[in-house]
């Protein structure tokens, strides 16, 4: 038993200093949750203090490890899931290399927490790619949110970071960093049953396990590099990304929320040929997740719309609508958005919108 003891402790020890995952499988990354913890003597009260302290993970700068339940002052610091996370201060980072496929795209998922007032962002990249998503809107009124974000691989190896560009007068005020997962996206295609690309939305981003709260696509996304393959947020608002293991969505396993009114979006570009008739098929409901109200989906065929008027009670359903058109070009950008602003009735905090699921795009004949 002492044999095996030490060994596992050896491997353990070992396993600390690699920051290359053997190869990628869908799913949290490799201490992803930050669930193995720092070693004491690497710590200064909250603050990690070696570079390589925090397995499998290589961080930069004012990087603290937090416990579920710890205290901020009079504020309890959320931790979104497990029992422990990291929070990023100023211009800090978060570093891990894992094995993928070069030329494969992927998709990152992570919680993340705003732990002070200011307006607080992050910096994801996987050079040569890159982006800055924005903090500033609160979406629900848990404290936390699941985001993801997109990359192709350029080479063999990633090299996630996750950084806080932030300067604040607080070094330690930044956001809080959990669960950091990863998945592998294969391109949707157009076929004869629909010209539009991922029109059911199966293709898309990791849905965090043991979670409720979906999946934030963030704003201004465009279609080269989404979470959400083929679809751009063409909004200052991210979209929610749901599952039916915790929503309820119209067809299949998974939909698009639309959370803040016009301000938030999904758009993509098809190509049609002028003159044809054209039908837009798509779904509209609720998540069942209390949206309570009258709600209204807009849709848009180049310059043909559709307003479509749908009555949640917040416990599920949807209604099906047919938009036709004639193609006046030879792409025709399709887009969605909520006409208003809801809040979900359970707290009167957290927005929420109409769900919508199952888009198709066919050719009839020409006009």
């Amino acid at each position: 038993m002492l044999v095996k003891v030490s060994a596992l402790v050896v491997a353990l020890v070992l396993c600390s200093a690699c920051h290359v995952s053997l190869s990628f499988t869908d799913g949290i990354l490799p201490n992803g949750d930050f669930e193995y913890a720092p070693l004491a003597t690497k710590m200064k009260g909250t603050v990690v203090t070696d570079q390589h302290a925090i397995p499998q993970w290589e961080i930069s700068g004012f990087v603290e490890y937090i416990k579920a339940g710890q205290k901020q002052g009079d504020m309890i610091l959320v931790v979104p899931a497990g029992a422990a996370a990291v929070r990023l201060g100023n211009e800090a980072s978060i570093k891990q290399s894992v094995k993928v496929q070069k030329g494969m795209y992927y998709s990152l998922t992570f919680n993340v927490a705003r732990t002070c007032a200011q307006e607080e962002k992050l910096n994801i990249s996987v050079a040569p790619d890159f982006g800055v998503i924005p903090m500033q809107t609160i979406y629900s009124s848990v404290g936390f949110e699941a985001i993801a974000w997109a990359f192709q691989a350029e080479i063999d190896v990633a090299n996630i970071v996750i950084h806080n560009p932030g300067v604040e007068e607080d070094p330690a005020c930044g956001p809080l960093i959990d669960s950091v997962a990863m998945r592998a996206l294969y391109p949707p295609r157009p076929t004869n049953k629909n010209l539009l690309k991922n029109g059911d939305f199966e293709e898309g981003p990791l849905v965090l396990p043991n979670t409720t709260w979906g999946v934030l696509i963030p704003p201004n996304i465009e279609d080269d590099h989404s979470p959400l393959p083929a679809w751009m947020i063409e909004s200052l608002k991210a979209v929610r990304y749901i599952d039916s293991d915790h929503f309820s969505v119209p067809q299949a396993k998974r939909a698009v929320e639309l959370l803040a009114g016009k301000e938030s979006a999904i758009a993509q570009v098809v190509r049609t040929i002028p003159g044809k008739v054209y039908t837009l098929t798509f779904a509209v409901g609720d998540a069942s997740n209390y949206c309570e109200g009258s709600m209204i989906v807009e849709a848009f065929a180049g310059q043909d719309t559709l307003k479509v008027p749908y009555e949640s009670k917040g416990k599920g359903g949807f209604k099906r609508a047919v938009l036709k058109f004639v193609a006046r070009e030879s792409r025709t950008r399709i887009m969605f958005y909520s006409t208003f602003y809801h809040m979900r009735s359970d707290d009167m905090a957290s927005l929420c919108g109409p769900v919508i699921d199952d888009v198709k795009l066919l050719s009839l004949r020409k006009a």
